[in-house]
């Protein structure tokens, strides 16, 4: 687990712009039970989650079409919410950071660590934007 003032930067970086945290099991599951759709970010101390998931995820929202709501679950500090999350997107193995969209609590489109890794902020944006326009 890492020190909350650690990741705290981190999270506000997500929250600052909307996002919900989520720090239950039960809170990802009453999420998910919305209708609509839900973004769901699995955030991670790693630096491609700062230069690449974070900010692509933000610039995404920029888009007309964007999801009914957005959440976060962090890795390596949010265990039951993260574990939960996972338990959702399967059956992709689980890596942080990652992006889920679920559309009335169905996974319609996924942004694993290999999709973030190494790419840019506004092409992990542009891949979130797509999905919005077909599923938002």
């Amino acid at each position: 687990m890492y020190p909350a003032e650690l990741v705290k930067p981190m999270r506000e970086h997500l929250t600052q712009v909307g996002f919900e945290e989520l720090y239950s099991a039960e809170a990802v599951d009453a999420a998910l039970a919305k209708s609509g759709t839900t973004l769901i970010v699995v955030n991670s101390v790693c630096g491609c989650a700062a230069a690449n998931a974070r900010p692509g995820a933000i610039q995404s929202l920029q888009n007309d079409k964007r999801p009914t709501q957005t959440v976060t679950v962090f890795a390596g500090v949010d265990k039951e919410a993260v574990d939960k999350a996972r338990e959702h997107m399967i059956p992709f193995p689980p890596s942080s950071p990652c992006m889920a969209l679920f559309k009335d609590g169905e996974l319609v489109h996924m942004l694993e660590r290999h999709h973030i890794e190494g790419r840019p902020a506004e092409l992990i944006a542009e891949n979130l934007i797509n999905a919005y326009n077909e599923y938002c």
